[in-house]
């Protein structure tokens, strides 16, 4: 385990408002919320970024990701919500561990808020990208 604040958490070093927990993840609230109900998703295998996350772990995570989004939202009553993973510091991840946020999304003051600076993409460079990817799956 590494000793990020997520696996302190996770050892127990640290308290928790824990919402959800089984032998790959932890689920607890987030201590410094964007809004009321901001839960951290975190695998208990110490991975920086999703890329480096065994396919186990991650599946762990996808099975329970919808279960608490649900109950965050039948907790708070808000039907709109973020989910948001951050990789690296440059995609502001704060903390080098994976980390899965549901940030709820009550009105346009609280929760997540970003903006979306989208491109134009050409056909070509598209296809060329998409044979790239689709070549480098593993």
């Amino acid at each position: 385990m590494t000793d990020t604040v997520f696996g302190k958490i996770i050892r127990g070093e640290i308290p928790c408002n824990k919402v959800y927990e089984d032998e790959k993840v932890l689920a607890f609230l987030d201590i410094n919320p964007l809004a009321e109900g901001h839960v951290l998703v975190v695998p208990k295998e110490a991975a920086e970024t999703l890329d480096l996350l065994s396919d186990e772990s991650a599946a762990a995570i996808g099975r329970v990701l919808p279960r608490l989004c649900r109950a965050v939202v039948a907790a708070t009553g808000v039907k709109e919500y973020n989910v948001l993973e951050n990789n690296g510091q440059g995609a502001h991840q704060a903390v080098p561990h994976v980390h899965f946020h549901i940030i709820p999304k009550p009105n346009s003051r609280e929760g997540l808020g970003i903006g979306w600076p989208a491109r134009g993409l050409e056909r070509e460079a598209a296809a060329s990208l998409a044979r790239r990817i689709a070549g480098a799956i593993a």
